[in-house]
């Protein structure tokens, strides 16, 4: 077995998700592994990681918007606020979604459905780099 590490950037310019597939299938490419699980970790607690469909962006759209009811920006009983409306909120999403998600691999492709897709999901609403740690276990 053998392990390999690497770094991904992923530019935001808002609350949304973006899909980052792509850069975990090259991130495995350039791994030369065949098989077994890449796991990926999110080194921020204001965006998070989340397998949903990529075929229609509706889906997506919904999710986002029923977090955002359920976690609104600017609600008045959040003390958490240094960095904005949307700083205590984007701490909950990301608590109640996940900062990492571990996918396995088979003959050097993700073994991801026919409909999912990897995104990060920023949950702040200004611009940011996020820095995302790929980890791959295979032989």
């Amino acid at each position: 077995m053998k392990i390999i590490q690497s770094e991904l950037h992923v530019e935001t310019n808002g609350q949304r998700t973006y899909e980052i597939s792509d850069k975990a299938r090259n991130a495995l490419k350039s791994s030369q592994l065949k098989n077994g699980v890449l796991t990926i970790f999110c080194r921020h607690t204001s965006c998070s990681l989340v397998l949903m469909e990529n075929a229609d962006p509706s889906a997506r759209r919904d999710l986002e918007d029923y977090l955002n009811r359920l976690v609104p920006d600017n609600d008045p009983h959040f003390t958490h606020t240094y960095e904005g409306p949307d700083d205590m909120p984007s701490h909950i999403k990301t608590a109640l979604t996940r900062s990492s998600e571990s996918i396995p691999f088979s003959n050097g492709a993700l073994l991801l459905g026919t409909w999912q897709g990897l995104f990060l999901w920023e949950h702040r609403v200004e611009p940011h780099t996020r820095h995302l740690v790929v980890s791959i276990v295979g032989e």
